[in-house]
């Protein structure tokens, strides 16, 4: 005979995962002077620090590439002559690269802003410019940066190092400032420099300009005359007379290539629309600013009601 055996219930407690909104609501309300004062707080710290942030201009410049063609050199040449050059042993190259790719990798390269920040002694307004004074159209210094009266630079740095801004700290704030953007449609390129002064914003686009048709224009002719100087070396050592005839027609080439670089003063780009002094500010966004620290601090003041609810509820 089987034993019953009656066991009692087993009674399971249920626990509510579910968020009571009700509850969240009172916690929040209890806890409204927090969420106010915290909110306060960082509302005015917001105002404060967009104030004390300086106004920026954008000078910009559109500019259009001049020919794609130049940089191909000899090597673009190789495709239709390369044939004839290969019977005698000759490797003139196969490939060209695109000249406005060339032109703005010169543009972007740590060498050229080396160069271009020397040229125009742009070093002490570059890192040590702090304020536009407009009545004066002056740039302000930073008196904790560079000392203006003795030329010398007082910025603290770490132990070992010099305080004037070596060359990679220049180009690494010259980067900042400089934008470079090039339309997918069109082609155009738009060249832009954000500054404290517009001023130098509008000056530094046209330097920039000048020196890079300059730069490319020099590296350009360089490499014309290295080819026209190896042509004249390969009619020398060949005697087979189709070879001579294409190394002349290489020549002519590349001699016309010289004459017209040699008169041609925007030779990587053409400006279609030239840098003006920015009348407007470009930044800071300040309302953007105010807007983001209120926000901040409201959703950070709540959670901190709601965590210290969490706590209590524990408790």
């Amino acid at each position: 005979m089987a034993d019953n055996y009656n066991l009692p219930p087993q009674a399971y407690q249920q626990q509510d995962d579910e968020i009571d909104l009700k509850e969240l609501f009172l916690a929040l309300w209890k806890g409204k002077w927090i969420i106010l004062c915290v909110t306060l707080i960082f509302a005015s710290g917001g105002v404060f620090y967009a104030l004390s942030l300086p106004n920026t201009y954008k000078a910009e410049a559109i500019l259009a590439s001049a020919n794609d063609s130049k940089s191909g050199g000899l090597a673009a040449m190789a495709s239709q002559f390369g044939g004839l050059a290969s019977l005698a042993g000759i490797s003139l190259g196969s490939g060209s690269t695109d000249g406005k790719t060339m032109a703005l990798a010169t543009l972007k390269s740590r060498q050229f802003v080396y160069a271009f920040i020397k040229k125009y002694d742009l070093l002490v307004p570059l890192m040590a410019g702090t304020k536009w004074n407009e009545s004066s159209n002056i740039l302000l210094l930073d008196p904790e940066i560079y000392d203006e009266q003795n030329k010398t630079w007082i910025r603290a740095v770490n132990s070992g190092k010099s305080s004037k801004p070596t060359q990679w700290e220049t180009y690494k704030k010259f980067k900042k400032l400089m934008s470079i953007a090039e339309s997918k449609d069109s082609g155009l390129v738009t060249l832009s420099i954000t500054h404290l002064s517009p001023t130098i914003a509008k000056q530094w686009v046209d330097w920039l300009i000048i020196d890079l048709n300059d730069w490319v224009k020099k590296e350009s002719l360089n490499e014309t005359q290295r080819n026209i100087r190896y042509l004249e070396e390969q009619i020398e050592r060949t005697s087979i007379t189709d070879m001579q005839s294409v190394f002349y027609e290489l020549i002519e080439e590349q001699t016309k290539n010289l004459m017209l670089a040699q008169v041609q003063d925007e030779f990587a780009f053409k400006t279609i629309d030239p840098a003006v002094v920015p009348e407007e500010k470009v930044g800071p966004k300040r309302a953007l600013i105010c807007i983001v620290a209120t926000l901040l601090g409201g959703m950070l003041s709540m959670v901190i009601v709601l965590i210290r609810f969490a706590f209590n509820k524990k408790a």
